[in-house]
Protein backbone atom coordinates (compact mmCIF):
# COMPACT_ATOMS: atom_id res chain seq x y z
CA UNK A 1 0.00 0.00 0.00
CA UNK A 2 1.15 3.56 -0.69
CA UNK A 3 1.43 6.12 2.07
CA UNK A 4 -1.82 7.79 0.99
CA UNK A 5 -4.68 7.13 3.36
CA UNK A 6 -3.77 6.16 6.91
CA UNK A 7 -0.76 4.13 7.99
CA UNK A 8 0.20 3.45 11.61
CA UNK A 9 3.41 1.63 12.50
CA UNK A 10 4.24 0.32 15.99
CA UNK A 11 2.30 3.10 17.67
CA UNK A 12 2.32 3.13 21.47
CA UNK A 13 0.80 5.41 24.07
CA UNK A 14 1.71 5.33 27.75
CA UNK A 15 -0.07 7.29 30.44
CA UNK A 16 1.89 7.99 33.61
CA UNK A 17 5.34 6.89 34.68
CA UNK A 18 6.95 4.18 36.78
CA UNK A 19 4.82 1.68 38.68
CA UNK A 20 1.61 3.56 37.89
CA UNK A 21 2.18 3.72 34.11
CA UNK A 22 -0.55 2.36 31.86
CA UNK A 23 0.28 1.29 28.31
CA UNK A 24 -2.94 2.16 26.48
CA UNK A 25 -1.60 1.30 23.01
CA UNK A 26 1.02 -1.37 22.36
CA UNK A 27 2.84 -1.36 19.00
CA UNK A 28 -0.33 -0.80 16.98
CA UNK A 29 -0.12 -1.36 13.23
CA UNK A 30 -2.97 -0.35 10.92
CA UNK A 31 -3.58 0.80 7.37
CA UNK A 32 -6.64 2.26 5.68
CA UNK A 33 -6.55 2.92 1.96
CA UNK A 34 -8.08 5.95 0.23
CA UNK A 35 -11.71 5.18 -0.53
CA UNK A 36 -12.00 2.66 2.31
CA UNK A 37 -14.17 2.62 5.43
CA UNK A 38 -12.76 0.38 8.18
CA UNK A 39 -14.39 -0.56 11.46
CA UNK A 40 -12.55 -0.44 14.79
CA UNK A 41 -14.24 -2.41 17.55
CA UNK A 42 -13.36 -3.50 21.05
CA UNK A 43 -14.59 -3.39 24.65
CA UNK A 44 -14.68 -0.21 26.71
CA UNK A 45 -11.20 0.78 27.84
CA UNK A 46 -9.48 -1.20 25.09
CA UNK A 47 -7.76 1.82 23.53
CA UNK A 48 -10.12 2.72 20.68
CA UNK A 49 -10.61 6.37 21.60
CA UNK A 50 -6.93 6.76 22.55
CA UNK A 51 -5.95 5.56 19.09
CA UNK A 52 -8.31 8.01 17.38
CA UNK A 53 -7.04 10.88 19.54
CA UNK A 54 -3.44 10.07 18.59
CA UNK A 55 -4.35 9.89 14.90
CA UNK A 56 -6.28 13.13 15.19
CA UNK A 57 -3.29 14.94 16.74
CA UNK A 58 -5.34 15.56 19.87
CA UNK A 59 -2.96 13.76 22.25
CA UNK A 60 0.72 12.88 21.91
CA UNK A 61 1.70 9.25 21.24
CA UNK A 62 4.67 7.89 23.16
CA UNK A 63 6.39 6.22 20.20
CA UNK A 64 5.80 4.89 16.70
CA UNK A 65 4.97 6.38 13.34
CA UNK A 66 1.82 7.81 11.72
CA UNK A 67 1.37 8.79 8.08
CA UNK A 68 -1.73 10.61 6.83
CA UNK A 69 -2.27 11.33 3.14
CA UNK A 70 1.40 10.93 2.18
CA UNK A 71 2.57 13.11 5.08
CA UNK A 72 4.55 11.72 8.00
CA UNK A 73 2.86 13.50 10.88
CA UNK A 74 4.54 11.60 13.74
CA UNK A 75 7.80 9.63 13.95
CA UNK A 76 8.79 9.36 17.60
CA UNK A 77 7.77 13.03 17.73
CA UNK A 78 5.53 15.38 15.77
CA UNK A 79 6.78 16.18 12.25
CA UNK A 80 4.06 18.72 11.44
CA UNK A 81 4.59 22.23 12.75
CA UNK A 82 0.96 23.40 12.81
CA UNK A 83 -1.21 20.66 14.30
CA UNK A 84 -4.26 22.91 14.34
CA UNK A 85 -4.04 23.40 10.57
CA UNK A 86 -3.53 19.65 10.16
CA UNK A 87 -6.73 18.93 12.08
CA UNK A 88 -8.66 21.61 10.18
CA UNK A 89 -7.54 20.74 6.65
CA UNK A 90 -6.72 17.03 6.66
CA UNK A 91 -8.89 15.34 9.30
CA UNK A 92 -12.64 15.20 9.69
CA UNK A 93 -13.88 14.37 13.19
CA UNK A 94 -17.24 12.86 14.05
CA UNK A 95 -17.79 12.18 17.75
CA UNK A 96 -20.59 10.58 19.72
CA UNK A 97 -21.37 13.95 21.35
CA UNK A 98 -22.14 16.61 18.73
CA UNK A 99 -20.24 19.58 20.28
CA UNK A 100 -22.19 22.11 18.23
CA UNK A 101 -21.68 25.85 18.74
CA UNK A 102 -24.85 26.93 20.56
CA UNK A 103 -25.26 30.39 18.99
CA UNK A 104 -24.87 29.21 15.35
CA UNK A 105 -27.67 27.58 13.40
CA UNK A 106 -27.25 24.14 11.84
CA UNK A 107 -26.05 25.52 8.49
CA UNK A 108 -23.40 27.78 10.00
CA UNK A 109 -22.22 25.05 12.40
CA UNK A 110 -21.38 23.00 9.31
CA UNK A 111 -20.17 25.90 7.14
CA UNK A 112 -17.79 27.35 9.74
CA UNK A 113 -14.86 25.01 9.02
CA UNK A 114 -14.69 25.64 5.26
CA UNK A 115 -15.09 29.37 5.95
CA UNK A 116 -12.07 29.20 8.28
CA UNK A 117 -10.18 27.37 5.52
CA UNK A 118 -10.87 30.22 3.09
CA UNK A 119 -13.90 28.92 1.20
CA UNK A 120 -16.28 31.79 0.25
CA UNK A 121 -19.25 32.06 2.59
CA UNK A 122 -21.94 31.20 0.05
CA UNK A 123 -20.04 28.18 -1.25
CA UNK A 124 -19.44 26.99 2.31
CA UNK A 125 -23.14 27.32 3.16
CA UNK A 126 -24.11 25.47 -0.02
CA UNK A 127 -21.76 22.61 0.89
CA UNK A 128 -23.36 22.57 4.32
CA UNK A 129 -26.90 22.51 2.94
CA UNK A 130 -26.03 19.70 0.50
CA UNK A 131 -24.79 17.55 3.39
CA UNK A 132 -27.73 18.43 5.64
CA UNK A 133 -30.01 17.37 2.80
CA UNK A 134 -28.15 14.08 2.35
CA UNK A 135 -28.55 13.45 6.08
CA UNK A 136 -32.29 14.28 5.96
CA UNK A 137 -32.07 17.28 8.26
CA UNK A 138 -32.29 20.11 5.72
CA UNK A 139 -35.63 21.21 7.21
CA UNK A 140 -33.70 22.17 10.38
CA UNK A 141 -31.05 24.17 8.51
CA UNK A 142 -31.86 27.41 10.37
CA UNK A 143 -32.47 25.89 13.80
CA UNK A 144 -30.12 26.47 16.73
CA UNK A 145 -28.65 23.38 18.43
CA UNK A 146 -30.97 23.77 21.45
CA UNK A 147 -33.93 23.47 19.07
CA UNK A 148 -32.70 20.17 17.60
CA UNK A 149 -33.32 16.67 18.88
CA UNK A 150 -30.32 14.57 19.89
CA UNK A 151 -30.43 12.65 16.62
CA UNK A 152 -30.67 15.86 14.60
CA UNK A 153 -27.71 17.33 16.46
CA UNK A 154 -25.65 14.26 15.65
CA UNK A 155 -26.50 14.42 11.95
CA UNK A 156 -25.43 18.08 11.88
CA UNK A 157 -22.17 17.07 13.58
CA UNK A 158 -21.61 14.37 10.96
CA UNK A 159 -22.14 16.92 8.19
CA UNK A 160 -19.57 19.18 9.87
CA UNK A 161 -17.01 16.36 9.90
CA UNK A 162 -17.49 15.77 6.17
CA UNK A 163 -17.80 19.33 4.88
CA UNK A 164 -14.11 20.07 4.25
CA UNK A 165 -13.81 16.86 2.21
CA UNK A 166 -10.82 15.77 4.30
CA UNK A 167 -8.63 12.86 3.14
CA UNK A 168 -8.94 11.30 6.60
CA UNK A 169 -12.15 10.96 8.63
CA UNK A 170 -12.17 9.67 12.22
CA UNK A 171 -15.61 8.74 13.51
CA UNK A 172 -16.12 7.76 17.16
CA UNK A 173 -19.51 6.03 17.61
CA UNK A 174 -21.17 8.22 14.94
CA UNK A 175 -24.41 6.22 14.80
CA UNK A 176 -24.94 5.63 18.53
CA UNK A 177 -27.94 7.99 18.91
CA UNK A 178 -29.58 7.02 15.59
CA UNK A 179 -32.23 4.46 14.72
CA UNK A 180 -31.41 1.58 12.36
CA UNK A 181 -32.49 3.28 9.14
CA UNK A 182 -30.63 6.52 9.83
CA UNK A 183 -27.56 4.65 11.10
CA UNK A 184 -27.31 2.77 7.82
CA UNK A 185 -27.91 6.02 5.93
CA UNK A 186 -24.97 7.62 7.74
CA UNK A 187 -22.68 4.68 6.97
CA UNK A 188 -23.83 4.82 3.37
CA UNK A 189 -22.88 8.49 3.23
CA UNK A 190 -19.47 7.76 4.74
CA UNK A 191 -18.90 5.05 2.13
CA UNK A 192 -19.97 7.43 -0.63
CA UNK A 193 -17.64 10.16 0.66
CA UNK A 194 -14.80 7.66 0.88
CA UNK A 195 -15.26 6.67 -2.76
CA UNK A 196 -15.96 10.14 -4.18
CA UNK A 197 -13.14 11.96 -2.41
CA UNK A 198 -10.72 9.06 -1.81
CA UNK A 199 -11.00 9.57 1.94
CA UNK A 200 -9.69 6.97 4.37
CA UNK A 201 -12.23 6.50 7.16
CA UNK A 202 -12.02 4.75 10.54
CA UNK A 203 -15.29 4.16 12.38
CA UNK A 204 -15.15 3.21 16.07
CA UNK A 205 -18.39 1.49 16.95
CA UNK A 206 -20.30 -0.90 19.18
CA UNK A 207 -23.33 -0.60 16.89
CA UNK A 208 -24.28 -4.09 15.71
CA UNK A 209 -26.50 -2.54 13.02
CA UNK A 210 -23.51 -1.25 11.05
CA UNK A 211 -20.77 -3.81 11.78
CA UNK A 212 -21.90 -6.06 8.88
CA UNK A 213 -21.28 -3.19 6.42
CA UNK A 214 -17.49 -3.16 6.92
CA UNK A 215 -15.25 -5.06 4.52
CA UNK A 216 -12.37 -4.90 7.00
CA UNK A 217 -12.44 -4.70 10.77
CA UNK A 218 -9.72 -4.03 13.31
CA UNK A 219 -10.28 -5.42 16.78
CA UNK A 220 -8.49 -3.81 19.71
CA UNK A 221 -8.12 -5.30 23.17
CA UNK A 222 -5.75 -4.17 25.91
CA UNK A 223 -4.15 -1.75 23.44
CA UNK A 224 -3.30 -4.42 20.84
CA UNK A 225 -4.96 -4.63 17.40
CA UNK A 226 -5.62 -7.48 15.04
CA UNK A 227 -7.39 -7.45 11.69
CA UNK A 228 -10.11 -9.62 10.20
CA UNK A 229 -12.17 -9.54 7.04
CA UNK A 230 -15.63 -8.13 7.58
CA UNK A 231 -18.85 -9.21 5.91
CA UNK A 232 -18.96 -6.05 3.80
CA UNK A 233 -22.48 -6.85 2.76
CA UNK A 234 -24.05 -3.44 3.32
CA UNK A 235 -22.45 -1.40 0.53
CA UNK A 236 -20.59 -2.04 -2.69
Amino acid sequence: MSAKGIRIERLSKRFGEGDTAVLALKDVNMHVAPGEVVGLIGPSGSGKSTLLKCLGAVIDPTSGRMILDNTVIYDDGWKVRDLRALRRDKIGFVFQAPYLIPFLDATDNVALLPMLAGVPNEEARQRALDLLTALDVQHRAHALPAQLSGGEQQRVAIARGLVNRPPVILADEPTAPLDSQRALTVIGILNDMARRFEAAIIVVTHDEKIIPTFKRIYHIRDGVTYEEAGEGRGFT
